[in-house]
């Protein structure tokens, strides 16, 4: 029998820009990536969010599949720029009003809501002004997020502030990739902080305005393994963990940054600057859950070499450079390992190691596996979508899941990536995550994977068959 807990969530998820589109309808304001990807270059075969998959325009026919599927619960992101254009100031009555109607059909069809707020979408506005490295953007934040507990909090239970801090950060200011197409750890450091700033201050007003629910904070779970047993590579190991996973973690956990690495940063490049009181701030606001975004493990080895931060944006195998900063650590092919077309290792042991890392770091924190799941070339035969690689993969990772829970983690609920086949942020349409097919040669249709099927039974069964 499962021993999944009797109130144990079954969701899906999505975000905002990679399923809405409608990017300047009914008053929207642009966001940082509706610049960044019309820009020549930056995305794979130049797509864009402008229509996704049109969620917008079809967000009840959505809702309709979801319900067929019998989810429990969708995670989903808010557009900032729907709600304020211009990232603070006059609202938008007409974006409060989708989400709104949204909120109220997942309701109808007894599923709960769980909204992230910021899910990479920065108002262009407020990135005009500095983005993430003024402290102006994280009091915009605020603002934006008390807007949200006011038209929604009496309908919406769970809320997370931020997903993925350590990808928008660090492929924003370090890696170039994403915008604001940055190069610099110093800067890099100091916009991370003021995300950690932004999300203690949207704590605290959850919590001064009574919302009746919880809060957390969603970060990329990847758990780091040495290639050899070298003195070297475990201290590369253990680098990779408290820059990937500590500074991220501590901070909204804790409270705190890990001390050793705060006092390099600050000795390295004089960050991060704190202003007055934000040491009190981040220990006053700490969250009451962990969202973990799970999809691989890295193997970590000494880097004598260069910095190279190329990655598999086309889905062919083998085409992702290495990985690593010189002098610190690089990830490296797993000669034993199982690879998807992106080069991403599947090793589902690491989300049973990995939340037990959390657990034994963080104590009994209660935790959503908020993401988790398989980016491939799904393939249709005589019309059908067999995407058996999916199912297989979303089973043994249930099967992780299970073992964590037996170990005695708080595990509350499931949510894999995505719901529907959506568009992936570097990587176009190419990359399917989804329960649902979009076929965008027939007018965006919806089509229901072999997967939706495996997934509905899942959950009519509480785990119990897979």
């Amino acid at each position: 029998m499962a021993v999944f807990p009797k109130d144990f969530l079954w969701g899906a998820a999505t975000a905002a820009y990679q399923v809405e589109g409608a990017h300047d309808e009914d008053g929207k304001g642009l966001s940082i990536w509706d610049v960044f990807s019309h820009l020549p270059g930056t995305t794979y075969q130049g797509t864009n969010g402008d229509v996704a998959v049109d969620h917008y325009h079809r967000m009840q026919e959505d809702v309709a599949l979801m319900a067929e599927m019998g989810l429990q619960s969708y995670r989903f992101s808010i557009s900032w720029p729907r709600l304020l254009p211009a990232g603070r100031g006059k609202i938008n009555e007409a974006g409060v009003k989708f989400y709104s109607d949204l909120i109220d059909a997942l309701l109808a069809h007894n599923i709960e809501p769980m909204i992230t707020l910021y899910h990479w979408d920065l108002p262009q506005a407020l990135q005009d002004e500095g983005g993430w490295e003024v402290r102006s953007t994280a009091e915009a934040f605020e603002e934006y997020a008390r807007l949200c507990y006011a038209r929604f909090g009496s309908r919406v239970k769970l809320w997370a502030t931020f997903n993925e801090t350590i990808v928008f950060i660090g492929h924003g200011y370090i890696t170039g990739s994403h915008p604001p197409s940055v190069n610099d750890p110093a800067r890099a450091i100091q916009a991370c902080h003021q995300v950690f700033i932004a999300h203690a201050l949207a704590v605290k007003a959850f919590r001064e305005m009574k919302v009746n629910g919880e809060i957390g904070f969603v970060n990329v779970l990847q758990p780091h393994t040495p290639l050899t047993n070298s003195p070297e590579d475990i201290a590369a190991s253990e680098l990779a963990d408290a820059i990937h996973t500590h500074w991220f973690y501590d901070p909204v956990l804790k409270g705190s940054y890990p001390a050793e690495l705060l006092e390099k940063t600050q000795a390295l490049w004089g960050v991060p600057r704190f202003a007055p009181g934000d040491d009190a701030l981040l220990r006053d606001n700490r969250c009451d859950f962990i969202g973990l975004n799970y999809y691989r493990r890295e193997t970590v080895t000494a880097n004598p070499d260069e910095t190279r931060t190329q990655a598999n944006n086309s889905g062919e195998k083998n085409s992702g450079g290495e990985f690593g900063f010189k002098g610190l650590f690089k990830f490296v092919r797993n000669p034993d390992g199982v690879y998807t077309d992106w080069d991403w290792e599947i090793w589902p042991q690491g989300l049973t190691d990995g939340i037990m890392m959390v657990k034994a770091r963080y104590g009994d924190i209660p935790v959503y596996i908020t993401e988790n799941g398989l980016g491939a070339k799904d393939p249709i035969i005589n019309g059908e979508i067999v995407d058996q690689s999916r199912i297989d993969y979303l089973r043994m990772h249930i099967e992780a899941l299970e073992k964590a829970i037996e170990l005695g983690a708080d595990i509350r609920g499931y949510y894999p990536w995505s719901f529907i086949d959506l568009l992936s942020w570097l990587n176009g349409y190419k990359k399917q995550y989804g329960f649902v097919y979009v076929d965008h040669q027939q007018n965006l249709a919806r089509k229901r994977k072999k997967s939706f099927y495996w997934y509905k039974g899942v959950i009519e069964s509480h785990g119990g068959v897979r």
